[in-house]
């Protein structure tokens, strides 16, 4: 027996990772709140490692040694906490409790705090991958602190994606710092996706491609600078065709797409933090537009559009197609990057020692969000541990400036046509925002402390101002 490991709340993603834990020699003890799924999964799965099933949350505990390594995998809030709340009591000192779920980082620095003064480790700890990846290998984040990680980080790491030879897992951080990750993570997650959904558009609507001609451009693109996995998985999705009705899937679908609450947390915790993640925050209200469906068909009604037919820009096919590419390259750069900057500010403001070399390494495999270029931000960080934004590395900076002006002609071309693609639009005024010399926001403070007398700071001298406007236009110090 490698490790002894116990298993709480067994629906997909808990058994897919109890049976992964079995599979690499622990000895798993399960728990459900109702025994059906732990007997279920022992019936199907028995066979995949040393299994011990149990029925109450009394006979889960005293099954396990000293000291005691669970992890609990059930619904995020009110559900994690009264499974913490059940079984604290029946715990002692130096055992370990994680949680696996999709936990606001918040209530992990309070869970930490409670079960820090009851004298038990508690590790909240980011897991990527879906239901294959818990199984198969997933990424995984965990906080909490140094001790708890050497009690507990080996038997991580051991079912880890690997990627060149390095399990996919590593000590993020102190307290909260695992979860805030792995919020971070899907919120790249939403905008990567977005963007990948524009490109897509534009394609059907510019070229009048079919779904599957569109997976195909997907396929190729996945070859390149863009090989990803959510690329990989999109030319799957467009190329397959509804058994039912002989249609392309993505036809059949109803175009509202859904959300769990990760990516809001990301926005409302940057807008915390005082970071523009505007990509990400794009991709939220993205989702949330495609969810009011009955504005969308009352606008859909009266609504007129630039009336239009696409032009001469999409008369030469390819260069087309590259252009998307490149809009799509570019934005996806802006898009990591602005994570990054959240990841730092994050920790900067809670004192975390967040690794994002390390980082950027295990979320090349087991992941959503894995990327070919993951290897590159892993290096950026190495090499220039210092860098203030990803955008000004040689290499990002080249391949961002090599395709901006086929990213410019398609967010213009967007405009024109009236093709929404605020993905794309977003991450270009970001890009223009970041790189100029000065902007309007100078004017925005004279206005500021015209109606409210919030001061303004000057370029020619130290010191805050404020103009008596309604006076006689005097300045003073304020």
């Amino acid at each position: 027996m490698s490790d002894q490991i116990g298993v709480t709340g067994l629906a997909v993603m808990g058994a897919n990772l109890a049976r992964n834990l079995a599979r690499h020699g622990h000895q798993v003890v399960l728990h459900n709140r109702s025994r059906g799924r732990t007997d279920a999964l022992v019936e199907q799965h028995g066979s995949e490692g040393d299994f011990v099933p149990t029925g109450t949350v009394e006979e889960f505990v005293a099954a396990l040694q000293r000291p005691r390594k669970i992890i609990i995998m059930v619904q995020a809030g009110a559900a994690t906490d009264a499974v913490i709340d059940e079984i604290a009591p029946l715990l002692e000192e130096g055992d370990v409790l994680m949680d696996g779920g999709n936990a606001r980082f918040t209530d992990t620095i309070r869970r930490t705090d409670a079960l820090t003064a009851q004298g038990l480790h508690f590790v909240g700890t980011g897991i990527s991958g879906g239901e294959e990846g818990a199984l198969n290998g997933p990424s995984i984040m965990p906080g909490g602190s140094k001790e708890a990680y050497k009690l507990v980080g080996p038997l991580l790491e051991s079912i880890a994606a690997v990627v060149d030879g390095e399990p996919c897992c590593t000590h993020v951080g102190a307290s909260g710092a695992g979860h805030f990750v792995k919020m971070v993570h899907n919120g790249i997650e939403y905008a990567d996706m977005q963007l990948i959904a524009e490109a897509y558009d534009l394609l059907r609507q510019g070229l009048e491609l079919t779904p599957a001609e569109i997976g195909d451009v997907f396929a190729s693109w996945n070859e390149g600078d863009l090989d990803s996995y959510l690329i990989e998985i999109t030319a799957q999705v467009l190329r397959h065709t509804d058994a039912e009705t002989g249609r392309p899937f993505v036809d059949v679908v109803v175009d509202e797409a859904e959300q769990k609450g990760t990516g809001r947390w990301t926005v409302q915790s940057a807008l915390d933090l005082g970071v523009p993640v505007s990509g990400i925050a794009e991709a939220v209200f993205a989702r949330a537009l495609s969810g009011h469906r009955e504005q969308r068909s009352a606008a859909q009604a009266v609504l007129p559009g630039p009336g239009r037919e696409w032009d001469e820009q999409v008369e030469d096919r390819e260069a087309f197609i590259e252009s998307v590419r490149q809009a799509l390259y570019a934005s996806k750069v802006v898009a990591y990057a602005q994570g990054f900057d959240q990841i730092t500010q994050g920790a900067d403001q809670y004192g975390w020692d967040i690794d994002r070399a390390a980082l950027a390494r295990i979320w090349r495999g087991g992941c959503i969000i894995r990327a070919k270029f993951l290897d590159r931000i892993a290096q950026v960080f190495t090499d220039e541990p210092d860098v203030t934004t990803l955008l000004t590395n040689d290499y990002f900076r080249g391949a961002v400036s090599e395709g901006q002006e086929g990213w410019r002609q398609v967010v213009a071309g967007a405009a024109r046509h009236g093709v929404p693609a605020p993905g794309f639009a977003s991450a270009l005024a970001y890009y223009d925002g970041l790189r100029a010399e000065r902007l309007p926001a100078a004017l925005i403070q004279g206005l500021r402390d015209l109606f409210g007398a919030h001061t303004y700071r000057r370029t020619d001298k130290d010191g805050a101002f404020h103009t008596m406007w309604g006076e006689d236009g005097r300045e003073i110090s304020a």
